[in-house]
């Protein structure tokens, strides 16, 4: 892969995560019911960072979890014949909550389906939004998100990497191509 651009530096997704946290209170008319569920990897540190802002906005404590939705794909292969389908595991109820999923990156629609299978495992929430950093477009699903921190039209000759200090020891968002 070869780097392209980079889309954003640690300030400019600082401010994108401080708009979409603004936004998230502001459309659920506060964050009484509200709860957030970070899609594993990237989407875990991503929501816990709105969690931090909400708190310093509303001045709240809010639930934050994170999902696993291997067991949830429908376009990987299984990790075995019969692969163990696993709950959602969260420290608090989903049950009547507007529950905001959070990811890096929204491409094809197929990570938030299945996070959407997951939260369901758990219980019926009241609703259930998207937040995320970049949406790339080429939607195989008829899936929107919500709350968007960057829109970035992209071929599918290239890649939008989010690399956060958790995970990759910097941050920012950048554009690479694919190599042959």
């Amino acid at each position: 892969m070869r780097l392209k651009a980079q889309l954003m530096d640690e300030a400019a997704l600082g401010r994108a995560l401080m708009r979409i946290s603004h936004e998230i209170a502001e459309k659920n008319k506060g964050v009484e019911n509200l709860a957030l569920i970070g899609i594993r990897r990237r989407g875990e540190p991503i929501a816990r960072r709105i969690r931090d802002n909400i708190r310093q906005i509303e001045g709240m404590e809010i639930p934050c979890g994170s999902v696993d939705i291997r067991y949830y794909r429908d376009d990987l292969h299984p990790l075995s014949e019969t692969p163990e389908l696993r709950r959602c595991e969260l420290d608090f109820s989903v049950t009547d909550r507007d529950v905001v999923l959070v990811d890096d990156v929204i491409y094809t629609g197929r990570t938030v389906r299945a996070a959407i299978e997951a939260v369901f495992s758990c219980g019926r929430p009241r609703s259930i939004q998207l937040a995320v950093l970049v949406d790339r477009g080429h939607r195989e699903l008829p899936i929107r998100a919500d709350f968007v921190g960057k829109n970035v039209p992209s071929s599918r000759a290239e890649l939008i990497e989010v690399r956060l200090p958790e995970f990759d020891g910097e941050t920012g968002v950048f554009l690479m191509e694919l190599g042959e």
